[in-house]
């Protein structure tokens, strides 16, 4: 039996394909693990067992830096937020709440805003740089775009997610061409595109790996990584010089007056859209008792 270190690149079906000393290795995971009520997930660094060339275990899940439940993905470094200019519009609730999803688990946030040959989005990215997110523009016909991306995804472990519909695999298929991931035409009547993605995936590129990842919607991330109300503050890195400001203890930072955050809104030094989405937040989880959102 042969030991070996190797990264989850692919989960299908109870099988865990395993990248270790060049090869890829389809492993079973211990039993062990269902017992503790885990499992091992794309991005997973983990101890392997090789038995022999058609048998393979997953024996010990190394420790993870970050964890999202869904799409279940270990180890991030960066988070593409991938929303389109039009057709669908963008929300900025959405790429707000995905954005603070990641602040709050240590993952770079960087918004993407796709099909920007459709319409004008540099308000939409001013935004967020504002802020000191890294967002930009891309369309699948500029060069200069594909170039900016490539070199945000150089060395890094990076998932691409948003709605359906947004042009994440159509992106990934212009930066991979040789990746050829599904993709699938807006529907006219529904206005959103169709689930493709099936599983999350790693994919091995230059110097690094990007994930394409089943979209996933508002729903999921209130269901599945929900940020306790007083903790939302923080995950809004623009926030927090003001919060420190602030001369209430235990300030709600949506209404109060004489709050420093709310004075900052009103002299323009965050984003009102960032601030929307901040009350909208808060109030979907303020009455949530606590014990829920452990």
């Amino acid at each position: 039996m042969n030991r070996l270190t190797g990264l989850i690149i692919k989960a299908i079906s109870g099988f865990y394909y395993v990248e270790a000393a060049d090869c890829i290795y389809e492993c079973k995971a211990r039993g062990a693990f269902r017992k503790k009520g885990i499992r091992p997930s794309v991005g997973d660094k983990v101890v392997i067992s090789v038995h022999d060339e058609n048998t393979a275990e997953v024996e010990e899940i190394l420790p993870r830096k970050n964890y999202l439940v869904r799409p279940p993905l270990a180890n991030l470094d960066r988070l593409f937020i991938v929303s389109s200019v039009a057709e669908p519009s963008p929300s900025a609730l959405i790429i707000d709440k995905i954005c603070a999803v990641a602040v709050s688990k240590g993952i770079e946030p960087v918004v993407v805003f796709t099909k920007s040959d459709l319409a004008d989005c540099s308000a939409l990215t001013e935004i967020y740089k504002a802020v000191g997110i890294e967002a930009l523009e891309f369309s699948i016909r500029s060069e200069s775009d594909k170039s900016r991306m490539l070199s945000l995804l150089e060395g890094k472990i990076s998932a691409f997610t948003g709605n359906t519909g947004v042009g994440k695999s159509s992106l990934l298929n212009a930066l991979f061409p040789e990746l050829d991931i599904a993709t699938a035409e807006i529907s006219k009547k529904l206005g959103r595109g169709r689930h493709t993605t099936r599983h999350s995936e790693l994919y091995k590129t230059d110097g690094g790996y990007v994930a394409d990842t089943p979209g996933f919607s508002t729903v999921d991330i209130e269901r599945y990584e929900l940020i306790r109300k007083d903790d939302i503050a923080s995950c809004f890195p623009e926030f927090r010089k003001y919060v420190d400001e602030c001369m209430f203890t235990g300030c709600s930072h949506t209404c109060e007056k004489g709050c420093a955050v709310i004075e900052a809104v009103r002299n323009g030094k965050i984003p009102q859209s960032r601030h929307n989405s901040y009350r909208q937040m808060y109030d979907e989880v303020k009455d949530i008792p606590s014990w829920k959102n452990k």
